[in-house]
Parts: structure tokens; sequence; C-alpha cells
């Protein structure tokens, strides 16, 4: 499970130092793709598979169906570590993320999400006060802490 929250910085060349357990846990190749809320999604291979499944069972027919899994499937990219467990993010990702120099990786359940530092830190703002209200919404899919 990846838990935890690292600040890091990319370097000129797009690369980015993942935190060692993270990189672990991701295995030697794994995919990065466009994730929501303007952050980047990491998954390990055996992860992005289950996604995979889960996707392709969406119902071709449905138009939302079909821009979600576009939206998801065309961002995404498999990559692999470099000698000093850096991994070079593709321009495009950055862009969409808004990542330039200092950002934020998270360990969330089944995945990493990287974030651009300031996005970051506006969501948690915007997020933290509302916290609570949204724990009461989980009772609703009978999920209690």
């Amino acid at each position: 499970m990846f838990m935890g929250e690292f600040q890091h910085s990319i370097d000129d060349k797009g690369r980015l130092i993942i935190p060692a357990k993270f990189r672990e846990l991701l295995g030697s190749s794994f995919v990065i793709t466009r994730g929501l809320d303007q952050c980047l999604f990491v998954y390990p291979l055996n992860e992005w598979s289950i996604l995979e499944q889960k996707l392709k069972s969406l119902p071709l027919m449905k138009s939302d169906a079909r821009a979600f899994t576009r939206f998801f499937f065309s961002g995404a990219t498999e990559c692999e570590w470099d000698k000093q467990g850096r991994v070079n993010l593709p321009g495009n990702l950055r862009q969409y993320a808004k990542l330039d120099k200092e950002c934020v990786v998270l360990g969330v359940s089944n995945r990493v999400e990287i974030w651009s530092k300031d996005t970051w830190e506006t969501y948690f703002q915007e997020s933290e006060g509302a916290f609570n209200e949204i724990a009461e919404k989980l009772v609703d899919f009978n999920f209690e802490l």
C-alpha cells in the first residue's frame, strides 16, 4: 500500500525522484497517466491491469464512458527508472498537471499521485475544511472510520 506525502523537485530535463519505498512497490516498470483534480496517477502494472479491465467493462454506447476512457488511456505511458531512481515525466503529462519545479508525491492506497506544489496546497486547503462533511457522506457507502 502507498501512503505518505513527500516534497520533491523536477529537474530541468523533466526527471523526478520518487521515494524509495514507492519505487519498490511500483516495480521496475509502471504506468503514469492523467489523474483527476489535475494531478498524475502512477500505477504498478498489476493495479493498472485491474483498472484497465474495469474501464473495458464500461458501456461503449455511453458518451461519458467513452470520454473518460479516452482521457485516461490517451495520457498513459509505461515508464521505467533511470540509474538514479528517477522517472522522466513526459512533457504532455507535466503540462497537464502544471508540473514545473516543486511538486508533491503522495501515496494513495493502490497508486501514487504527483501534484504541483501550488495545486496540492490549494486543493488541500479547500478540502481540509470539508473533511468532516466528506466523511459524513461516505457513511452512505457503508464506510466508517
